[in-house]
């Protein structure tokens, strides 16, 4: 049986964060790649959905045009998921002529067998924007738990499908003003009609392929409540055209062409898509999501290909997770809280160890959340001081004194015992692999490294070589080969390491075979320590600077500015006013405390440190255009030394700065003088490709 597998299309207007990347995409490629290492046919499907009110309002917020914003947002997402080893065997996006043809078919098919209806009816328009709003973008109070926050298209709270037009208080997302009533022409698909053929279909699958619970719950509640007609289409421009008279005005609903999308992304680049889509005896389509999904997933999509009256390949098994948190909050890009899948690289940490992690703490049958103390712990305990360590005393004991030779003929009864017992665990992973139980798994090769360790401490090799060398090898040698087998698993979740585990071996582990081992005369290559362990010390830092406490230094202007002319401050004696040439057409004024510490004379002509881009401050009746920066330590000030550089030379600081800042989000900056050097947290910012010294003050604060 082939195995067809997706992951839910990322809308591609926002930037993934990890509860998108454990819910979707890497919870798929973790069982995608097990397909593989089994030797299963497979194909994993995704790419970026890219239609609709979503697009068309990002598109308006940059300046762009639709298509600009998803050319931009496509590449932000696959560099993501390529940076996670997400093996795709297609990513593609849902804006293609194959989607319009195959969308517009299956709409045509449907409207052929009488399930598409048109009603008229009051949706909700914006008079300030001049249109209607999709679902999403109206918010307001929900009329079932009251949350204030509910969409237009279901509440978050109590999870209650909704219209937005029962909303309480509702307003526009996009300005915020109450929205009206205005009447439009839509079409339907008569869900009610093919609920009889559709409750058939659920009752069989989810059982045939053993749905998570979420799925199996989400759907019958939606059957019980009884299905109704569900519009298709809506007043946009950014969208699939409409192929039917009196509705070329109109494109089709996001949520009925997205799923769709999956089957336009295969068929734009493979020719024999028909033979994976259309194929429903001989390929098991696995779905992999959250549970907001699970609607359009088990209803709404498979509805619409059981209604054509063709032999799609429907669902087989559905994988969809509860919600990932971040600490004790919501992910939240505006107020920047939360790791996000371009944050991930910056913090050094190896691809690996996230995707251990979040494949540790996957939601799978209640929220979960991702807790700083917590990732480092579980990497450092579970992983390092379990899997690393095993590996490095099994393979350097073996390599040091056995030339790393495999040798297993003087095994006794506790070394068959072991092989036997690695033998069973490599067996119940699989089985937990083949039901896509995949946190299970993982807990079962965890617990596969702390048996090893425990017969490794338990035979005591450094004992066994002093009356027994042969007895020796062979503890080596079975503890090898549970290194080996633990490497086969990892592959599926680990690629990189796995792959360093095969060259230590120095043998193939592309293969999820239970009857692999290391022969004896097997010679293994050179041991290396896997992952140097995390300093919880920099679990604090990460989770400041991912709270919504921390500022991006790069958006600081920094600029080298010369003093050319120095004024007393007309109503403050404490204040200068001094003209500062930042390289500009214009000389800057800019307002600096610096009377007590300086005579003027000493500043004229000199080099500063400025803020370039800070919002301008009237100072006691004096605007000032910038800000002077300053070492300071029990209350002694000092300049930095610039003289050598010309004015308007601009600080790196690892980005290009916004236009203007304000002087809280300045003084946010994390700043100080070490050894002399200015340093912004741990980085040195640099000019011309060195550091900035100060002239006298080896520590202290800036300001």
């Amino acid at each position: 049986m082939r195995k067809l597998i997706t992951s839910a299309l990322p809308y591609v207007n926002n930037v993934p964060h990890l509860g998108n990347i454990i819910g979707c995409v890497l919870s798929a490629d973790v069982y995608a790649r097990f397909c593989r290492a089994r030797g299963y046919e497979t194909l994993y499907v995704c790419g970026t959905d890219e239609y609709g009110t979503a697009t068309e309002n990002k598109a308006r917020e940059e300046g762009l045009t639709p298509r600009e914003i998803c050319d931009k947002y496509h590449v932000i997402h696959r560099d993501i998921y390529d940076a996670f080893q997400i093996s795709f065997d297609i990513f593609g996006r849902t804006s293609t002529p194959e989607q319009t043809q195959i969308a517009q078919g299956i709409f045509n098919d449907l409207d052929r067998q009488g399930l598409i209806s048109e009603q008229t009816s009051q949706r909700t328009y914006c008079q300030h924007d001049q249109m209607f709003l999709a679902d999403r973008y109206v918010e307001g109070t929900c009329p079932h738990c009251s949350y204030e926050d509910a969409r237009g298209d279901q509440c978050d709270k109590c999870g209650k499908l909704l219209d937005p037009e029962s909303l309480l208080n509702a307003r526009c997302k996009l300005c915020g003003n109450p929205p009206g009533l205005k009447e439009t022409k839509h079409l339907y698909l008569d869900l009610d009609r093919i609920q009889p053929r559709l409750a058939t279909w659920f009752e069989k699958a989810s059982d045939e392929g053993a749905w998570t619970r979420n799925a199996v719950q989400t759907t019958q509640s939606w059957l019980e409540k009884g299905l109704a007609p569900r519009p298709i289409t809506r007043d946009l421009k950014w969208g699939i055209p409409v192929p039917k008279p009196g509705f070329e005005d109109k494109v089709f609903y996001v949520w009925f062409d997205a799923p769709i999308g999956y089957i336009s992304i295969t068929a734009k680049e493979r020719p024999d898509w028909q033979d994976w889509w259309l194929n429903p005896s001989n390929v098991a389509l696995y779905q992999f999501m959250a549970k907001d999904n699970i609607p359009f997933h088990t209803v709404v999509f498979p509805a619409s290909l059981i209604g054509t009256g063709k032999e799609w390949t429907l669902l087989h098994h559905i994988n969809s997770t509860e919600y990932l948190n971040y600490e004790d909050t919501k992910f939240s890009k505006s107020r920047n809280i939360g790791v996000f899948g371009t944050d991930v690289q910056t913090t050094g940490i190896d691809i690996d160890l996230w995707r251990f992690y979040l494949v540790s703490i996957r939601p799978e049958r209640n929220d979960s959340a991702f807790v700083w103390s917590d990732f480092f712990e579980k990497v450092n305990s579970e992983f390092i001081d379990n899997i690393g360590n095993l590996v490095n005393r099994t393979l350097v004991y073996l390599k040091r004194n056995f030339q790393g030779v495999v040798d297993m003929s003087a095994a006794d009864d506790p070394h068959k015992t072991f092989m036997d017992e690695v033998d069973k665990a490599f067996q119940e992973v699989t089985a937990q692999m083949e039901a896509v139980r995949l946190r299970e798994a993982l807990r079962g090769i965890l617990a596969l490294g702390n048996r090893a360790n425990k017969f490794f401490q338990d035979m005591a090799p450094w004992e066994q070589i002093k009356t027994s060398p042969e007895r020796a090898q062979a503890t080596v040698s079975v503890l090898a080969h549970a290194v080996h087998k633990i490497a086969v698993m990892l592959q599926a979740f680990m690629p990189r390491t796995s792959d360093r585990l095969s060259g230590m071996l120095n043998s193939d582990i592309t293969h999820w075979q239970i009857p692999q081992v290391l022969v004896d005369g097997h010679v293994i290559g050179d041991p290396e320590i896997l992952f140097p362990k995390l300093d919880p010390k920099d679990a604090e830092k990460w989770r400041k600077r991912f709270g919504g406490e921390w500022v991006n230094p790069s958006l600081v202007d920094l600029r080298v500015g010369r003093v050319t002319k120095v004024s007393p401050h007309p109503h403050a004696d404490r204040l200068y006013v001094l003209n500062v040439d930042l390289g500009e057409s214009k000389e800057r004024t800019i307002v600096a405390g610096l009377v007590s510490h300086y005579r003027a004379d000493d500043l004229m002509n000199r080099n500063l440190l400025i803020v370039a881009n800070l919002a301008p401050a009237d100072l006691r009746g004096v605007v000032s255009e910038g800000m002077v920066l300053t070492a300071e330590r029990k209350k002694v000030l000092d300049l930095f030394d610039l003289d050598r550089y010309l004015p308007g030379t601009r600080v790196s600081l690892g980005g290009e700065p916004v236009a203007q800042i304000t002087f809280e989000t300045f003084s946010s900056l994390p700043l100080s003088v070490k050894d002399g050097q200015l340093l912004c947290e741990d980085m040195a910012p640099m000019l011309g490709g060195e550091p900035i010294k100060t002239v006298n003050l080896d520590h202290g604060k800036v300001r």
